[in-house]
């Protein structure tokens, strides 16, 4: 696995572990922040044809 891949992976965990982190204190705010992150990262990871597992697996 590259750098990239590696980086990319690890934000998009990070990301899923803020997001609900933010839901579950009620910040409705930093969840709509981290929501729009977690998709950006998503795509960024298809267009670079890097496979992301759901979370959890």
């Amino acid at each position: 696995m590259d750098a990239f891949t590696a980086g990319l992976l690890h934000r998009i965990k990070a990301t899923q572990t803020d997001l609900t982190r933010a839901r579950e204190t009620g910040d409705d705010y930093l969840a709509e922040v981290e929501q729009a992150e977690l998709e950006d990262l998503h795509r960024l990871a298809a267009e670079h044809g890097v496979e992301v597992s759901a979370p959890g697996h």
